[in-house]
């Protein structure tokens, strides 16, 4: 489900701006997150996980982004730049805002709060009332204008957009417990007592009045995504707290007025890679939950003018081909296949997700790697892929062989590793011909 744009509102876009935390470490998608942040990881082919929170700024009207780095950031910082660019009449950036040491500070980001709190004096020089406060780590559709309305129709200082989970989901998250007019009463970081988590639980009036859908106990969990009023923010701040949900979020519920904005679509936390991998697979259904598909609020990303992907012979089955590719009698079945892959006779890719590669190989490069015994781009001839993760611009020989069967669930081979199952070829990897994994 997709929130479509509302009608004509009292949310005017020069008194938001919108702050996308991407910052952090990202221990969960290792190794992934290798080389890059977790907002520059490729998602769906041909996308960056940053594209989703600022897609739907943009959908929703939302043109003054900033977005706060630290990390393995400079492919996410150059993605952004090749990216997203605004005419000079239009007021709007994505602006980059990485950590740096000051005369007051020396010190890295220390959590998503810190990281706002550093970026303040910043923020001022853009005019506001309202500051949206976004992840950078996760896959949904949202109309950010419908949440800034309801945080200015119940006169909130804080609003937290939450999401029922069912009892199962519930300990992964921090849970929110609300009153009759959706203000926040209590808060509890991923509850695991049995009678904590039955205190918490949408109450059947509550269901009904938000018309909330789902079968069993559902509680309403965060989903990381803020609307602050200036001045509330810069006082919650003037401390030391450094997390919003941890710190910020629980210190100002018994003095402010903090509200939940329920949201019932799609929405994925996709930090790990058992999370990031059935995401991505899903999207090869035929009815994904998430649809990239959708004009009226599409997903932007860099525009690389690639040519349209070049399919010779093969069987395919449920997969998503990115631009540019060239496939040559290969079995491709329940896969997400990216930018420029090239995948040989008699390849078998199943259950797998190839991001592709950032170029082309030319003739002369070609053979210089032949000579150093180095494979291509791409998957070589009669090689079989199950259940995997090849990261950008991976070289994987003929007559491989890459299955998680038999193995641990998490495991560190040597150029590659097991995580939740699922085999993954760092970024640049090279499996040579013969190789059985």
């Amino acid at each position: 489900m997709m929130e479509l744009a509302s009608s004509p509102s009292p949310v005017h876009a020069r008194d938001v701006i919108s702050v996308v935390l991407g910052g952090g470490v990202g221990t969960r998608l290792f190794p992934l997150t290798k080389d890059r942040s977790k907002p520059a990881v490729p998602l769906a082919g041909k996308y960056r996980i940053v594209d989703i929170p600022i897609s739907n700024c943009l959908n929703s009207g939302l043109k003054r982004i900033f977005l706060l780095t630290q990390f393995n950031s400079s492919s996410l910082h150059r993605h952004v730049q090749q990216s997203y660019h605004f005419d000079d009449f239009s007021a709007g950036f994505v602006e980059i805002m990485a950590a740096q040491q000051t005369p007051d500070n020396s010190g890295w980001y220390q959590g998503t709060a810190d990281a706002v709190r550093q970026n303040l004096c910043h923020f001022a020089n853009s005019p506001h009332k309202y500051v949206l406060i976004l992840s950078g780590d996760q896959l949904y559709r949202m109309n950010f204008r419908r949440l800034i309305e309801h945080h200015i129709a119940t006169g909130a200082d804080v609003t937290v957009a939450t999401i029922p989970v069912n009892r199962g989901d519930a300990g992964s998250f921090g849970i929110m417990q609300i009153d009759g007019e959706e203000r926040i009463t209590r808060f509890v970081e991923k509850p695991q007592d049995p009678a904590v988590l039955d205190s918490l639980k949408i109450e059947a009036p509550t269901r009904s009045k938000l018309d909330i859908q789902g079968e069993g106990d559902l509680f309403l969990a965060s989903m990381g995504i803020y609307v602050f009023d200036r001045d509330v923010l810069s006082k919650a701040l003037a401390g030391k707290h450094v997390d919003f949900g941890k710190h910020v979020i629980p210190d100002l519920i018994p003095s402010g007025r903090l509200f939940s904005y329920v949201y019932q679509g799609y929405w994925e936390d996709i930090g790990t890679i058992k999370a990031f991998y059935d995401a991505n697979l899903d999207l090869s259904s035929e009815v994904p939950k998430f649809n990239f598909f959708d004009t009226r609020a599409p997903i932007y990303t860099h525009a690389r003018y690639l040519p349209a992907s070049k399919i010779v012979r093969g069987h395919i089955e449920k997969a998503v081909i990115a631009d540019g590719c060239v496939i040559v009698d290969a079995h491709i079945e329940h896969s997400v296949i990216g930018i420029r892959s090239r995948i040989e006779a008699g390849a078998v890719i199943k259950d797998s997700i190839l991001m592709g590669h950032d170029d082309y190989e030319t003739l002369d490069e070609l053979q210089a790697g032949r000579a150093r015994g180095v494979p291509s781009f791409g998957v070589g001839k009669n090689t079989i892929i199950e259940r995997a993760i090849i990261d950008k611009n991976a070289r994987i020989g003929d007559n491989v062989h890459i299955t998680p069967k038999g193995k641990p669930e998490n495991y560190d081979g040597d150029n590659y590793y097991i995580r939740d199952g699922i085999v993954v070829v760092p970024k640049g990897g090279i499996i040579h011909s013969g190789t059985v994994l």
